[in-house]
Parts: C-alpha cells; sequence; structure tokens
C-alpha cells in the first residue's frame, strides 16, 4: 500500500463515525478498515458468550455480515463497537437460544487443561463439577449470563462490559448480583451432596 493510503488509513481508522458515512455510502474499503479494526474485538466477546473459538469466528463473520446488510440502520450516536457489539449479542443469544438443550460450557478447552494429571476419581468429580457449573450458566437469562461470562469467567472489567454491550454499570452490577445469586442456589444441593460423600 503506498504511504499516502497508509497514512489516509490511519486518519480513517480515528474516526468511527467517518468509516460508519463512507461505509454507508458503499465504500467497501471503509468497511475493510471498520472489520479489520473491529474484528477481534468483536471475536473476543463473542468467544467470551460461547466458548467456542472456531464456533466464534463463524458467529464472527455472520456479525460482520449483519452489519454490513443493515449499515443504513446504525444509529449516528451510537459508537460503532457498542453497535458492532449489539448485533454480536443478538447473533450470539440467538446461537444458544438454538442449542438450548446442550450444555453450555464457555472456556471449556481451557478448564481440561491438566486434568489427566488428576487421579481417576478426581477426574469425574472435577468433570461432574464442570457439567453443573455449565448447566447452571445455561439456565441463566441472556442478559445475566452475559455479564456473568464477561465479568467472571473472562475477567472483564465494568467499564469495558458497559462499553461493549451499551449496557449501565449499575444494570450490569445487579444482573451480576442475581447471576450469582442464582449459581449459588442451582450449585449448592451439589456441593452439599460432594461434601458428604
Amino acid at each position: 500500500m503506498p504511504y499516502y493510503l497508509g497514512a489516509y488509513a490511519g486518519n480513517l481508522m480515528d474516526s468511527s463515525e467517518d468509516l460508519l458515512a463512507r461505509a454507508r455510502r458503499c465504500d467497501d474499503e471503509a468497511f475493510r478498515l471498520i472489520f479489520e479494526h473491529n474484528h477481534r474485538f468483536v471475536m473476543r466477546f463473542l468467544y467470551a458468550m460461547v466458548g467456542d473459538r472456531p464456533l466464534a469466528e463463524e458467529l464472527t463473520q455472520e456479525t460482520f455480515m449483519r452489519a454490513y446488510r443493515n449499515l443504513s440502520n446504525a444509529r449516528g450516536e451510537a459508537k460503532l463497537s457498542t453497535w458492532l457489539c449489539g448485533i454480536a449479542k443478538n447473533v450470539a443469544y440467538n446461537f444458544l437460544r438454538s442449542r438450548r438443550r446442550e450444555v453450555y460450557a464457555p472456556g471449556a478447552e481451557e478448564e481440561r487443561v491438566g486434568d489427566d494429571a488428576l487421579l481417576p476419581d478426581r477426574q469425574v468429580l472435577n468433570a461432574e463439577l464442570r457439567r453443573v457449573i455449565h448447566g447452571a450458566i445455561g439456565q441463566l437469562n441472556d442478559d445475566k449470563r452475559l455479564v456473568f461470562t464477561l465479568k467472571v469467567l473472562q475477567k472483564m472489567s465494568y467499564e469495558e462490559i458497559s462499553t461493549m454491550t451499551g449496557y449501565s454499570i449499575p444494570k450490569l452490577k445487579t444482573d451480576l448480583h442475581r447471576a450469582k445469586a442464582e449459581m449459588r442456589r442451582t450449585i449448592r444441593p451439589y456441593l452439599e451432596t460432594s461434601d458428604e460423600m
């Protein structure tokens, strides 16, 4: 890419509003820059929601296809990343609703690391506890699951989650408090049973 084009692209990157306006006028280069500078952010968000990297990549592509088709609906006052995360959130919710009967297991591949070193009975106990926890996460409503996954499992700050979702920090704190209470209620009987064994 010639230097002056690189500088131009850099200037465009600094102005999300300009990029969005240009993309609305069918400027494919502007949309390419939107994708280039936001796809990792969206991918991280979706991975936190679905817990599977290849699936998150697929849903990221779906998110940007929907964004491209709906450029005319993007509100000028909305932050570009917030608009994209709103689309990603809907894509993730649609996927999760379609897979309600399956066990929801965010980050399962990370949690399996080191299990081989455990004794067989401990492996079974850990697998069962993971199944119960993931089942409990799957029973949370969409908003509670969202904040629980991003705050507790992905260790994001309230400010980051607010930016991603467009939700206020007080709402996120309330949803997280309720999510934790529901998780405790769901998991407590299992933990009491485990203690008796």
